[in-house]
């Protein structure tokens, strides 16, 4: 197991430049399974949660090159449905919650498909419901062996559908996209989940052969075609890692910019980030975030305090607010952060407080930050990361106090972040890898 050894309070200077989104990469990985053919996808991040879904697809069969950074090229030609049942699959696919987005593509194009309910990252509840429901709707049949925790669908032929989902779960409408483009007929998707993760997915489809309808929207129409061609795909810049480059910025009053954002692409992210006070400015499609001693929280019209909370997009993804809570520590004001989605990711926020900030933890979804401004100083701690997410929020804070911090468990940040303290380290940070 790896630590961070942790040398804050250290301002840092220079360009950073983000990674392909991993939400997206993992669906569009999956989606090559869908055809014979070549399909090359660039500006894939290579960190461990993608590494572990190229290597299922290898354990399948998939012939898999890598042409060039983080391009590859994927031709699922051979494809062995049976490996799926094997040992060393399930034991790899168990460890990635994204794993379960290979079932869409293998049952369109194979009938079936078999693997274990997913873990991924502990961070609440987190149904796959929405996943089977498609599913059903599509035709297949559904089982599920409780004593060895494995999934199972298989139908003979799949038949467009209309299906409001119960939930705009973005994992949940992937699957389901990448099910119904095979299935005869037209399949309705009320309710589909329409974050760029999701666009990127149909526009690539689209680029195969698909026909999808609203891309963009919670409709989706999808008129079912009988085989996919190969093509050629890039991966956007990942938000989520643009939105902790933000805060890393505001936390460590540091003059950063952020290259190559797809800005178009961030939603209300950046305007998320100035609600808490934090100039940052667009220049092309960079982002420039100045120096900044202070910043101050807005209120509401009435003087009440602010609320940030997560929503199906276009609102405020839920993988930001970890962030979000954390770079409120050093604002001036108060905020309430409500995590809505999930009922454990509010639960590091005991480490936060023994660094000395001040935040009283309402209940699983809600805390209120009291922010000090520049009176607070964290004090350096040792402490463990849960989840990716809110491993990146202490990172963010350990560079912000002055000493040294420890951070066990890092690889959970690994899952997310390609080599974050080597870039973090060329321009400025001291983030020790032991």
């Amino acid at each position: 197991m790896s630590i961070f050894e942790v040398y804050g309070g250290k301002q840092l200077k220079g360009d950073l430049y983000p990674q392909g989104a991993k939400n997206e990469a993992l669906q569009v990985i999956c989606a090559s399974l869908l055809t014979p053919e070549k399909v090359t996808i660039h500006n894939i991040p290579e960190i461990s949660d993608v590494i572990i879904l190229i290597d299922l697809l290898k354990l399948l069969g998939a012939g898999i090159e890598k042409i060039g950074p983080s391009c590859y090229a994927f031709k699922a030609e051979q494809i062995d449905i049976q490996q799926m049942r094997s040992a060393p699959f399930l034991k790899k696919a168990v460890r990635l919650r994204g794993s379960f987005m290979i079932m869409g593509p293998l049952l369109a194009r194979f009938g079936k498909g078999y693997i274990p309910k997913p873990g991924g990252d502990m961070i609440g509840r987190r149904r796959i419901d929405t996943h089977i429901f498609g599913f059903k709707k599509l035709g297949a049949e559904f089982a599920f062996d409780l004593k060895q925790n494995v999934v199972s669908v298989e139908a003979r032929e799949l038949k467009g559908s209309y299906m409001l989902l119960d939930e705009a779960s973005v994992t949940g409408t992937a699957n389901i996209i990448m099910a119904a483009v095979m299935a005869k007929g037209t399949t309705t998707i009320y309710n589909a989940a329409c974050e760029p993760y999701v666009q990127q997915l149909c526009r690539m489809l689209t680029l195969m052969g698909a026909s999808i309808q609203g891309i963009g929207s919670n409709l989706l129409t999808i008129e079912g075609v009988s085989r996919l061609s190969g093509c050629e795909h890039t991966v956007q810049p990942d938000m989520i890692e643009v939105g902790s480059f933000i805060g890393l910025a505001a936390m460590t009053r540091s003059e950063i910019t952020i290259k190559n954002v797809s800005f178009e692409n961030l939603g209300i992210i950046p305007d998320s980030f100035r609600r808490l006070g934090i100039a940052l400015e667009r220049r092309g499609d960079d982002i420039h975030i100045p120096s900044q001693e202070e910043y101050e929280i807005e209120t509401f019209i009435d003087g009440s305090i602010l609320t940030i909370a997560d929503a199906p997009w276009p609102g405020l993804t839920p993988d930001l607010l970890s962030v979000f809570l954390v770079i409120a520590t050093r604002a001036k004001g108060s905020v309430l952060i409500h995590q809505k989605m999930f009922e454990s990711r509010l639960f590091f926020v005991d480490k936060l407080i023994d660094m000395g900030a001040q935040i009283i933890l309402c209940d699983p979804h809600r805390a209120t930050v009291i922010g000090l401004g520049s009176r607070l100083k964290l004090r350096p701690t040792i402490m463990s990361t849960p989840d990716i997410r809110a491993g990146v929020a202490l990172l963010i804070a350990a560079m912000s106090a002055n000493g040294k911090s420890i951070i066990h468990n890092i690889e959970q940040i690994d899952r997310g972040y390609f080599r974050i303290d080597e870039r973090l380290n060329s321009i400025g940070a001291d983030v020790r890898r032991t």
